[in-house]
C-alpha cells in the first residue's frame, strides 16, 4: 500500500498567552518598529480577536482585529518571512474578514506603510480601497512614514 501525503493546510485558532514566544520570534524579523510583547498581551487582555495561523503545528502568522460597533480595525497581520509569497497572507486576511463579519462589522479598516507595496497590492486585490493618508503615522528609521488608511466593505 502506498501512502499518499495530503497537502498541509493552515489552521486558524485563537491566540493564547503561550503563543507569545512564537509570535515574538516572528514580529521583530518583519518590522523595524515591531510590536512588543506588551502590545500583544494588552490585545489579548482587551478581548480583541487575536489569532494565530498554524501549519503542521508551527505558528507561521498571526493577526489582531479590534471590533468596534459596526467596524473592525485590523491592527496587525503578519506572516513569517519564510512563508510569505505562498498565499498564507491572503488566507489569513480572508479569515479575519470572516471574523469581522461574524462580529457584525460592515467595514474592516487597516493602516499600511506607504512603502509596503507588496501589502498594498494584496489589499487592493482583495477589494480594499484607499480612504486617506495619515501623515507621519509610523515611526521610521529616518523619522516618520505616512500610512494609507484602507477599508473593505464587508
Amino acid at each position: 500500500m502506498n501512502a499518499v501525503l495530503k497537502p498541509a493546510f493552515p489552521q486558524l485558532r485563537k491566540m493564547q498567552r503561550a503563543d507569545l514566544d512564537a509570535v515574538m520570534a516572528i514580529e521583530p524579523t518583519l518590522y523595524t518598529h515591531p510590536w512588543t510583547r506588551g502590545n500583544f498581551t494588552d490585545s489579548l487582555k482587551s478581548g480583541y480577536c487575536c489569532h494565530v495561523l498554524e501549519l503542521d503545528a508551527e505558528i507561521i502568522g498571526y493577526a489582531v482585529l479590534m471590533p468596534v460597533l459596526d467596524e473592525a480595525s485590523l491592527l496587525n497581520i503578519s506572516i513569517a518571512k519564510t512563508f510569505q509569497g505562498r498565499g498564507f497572507g491572503r488566507n489569513l486576511l480572508n479569515q479575519m474578514a470572516a471574523i469581522a463579519r461574524k462580529n457584525k462589522a460592515q467595514t474592516m479598516f487597516l493602516e499600511v506603510r506607504l512603502s509596503n507595496k507588496v501589502a498594498i497590492a494584496l489589499y487592493e486585490s482583495m477589494g480594499f480601497n484607499e480612504f486617506s493618508v495619515r501623515k507621519g503615522y509610523y515611526p521610521a528609521v529616518d523619522g516618520r512614514e505616512d500610512a494609507i488608511l484602507m477599508g473593505l466593505a464587508l
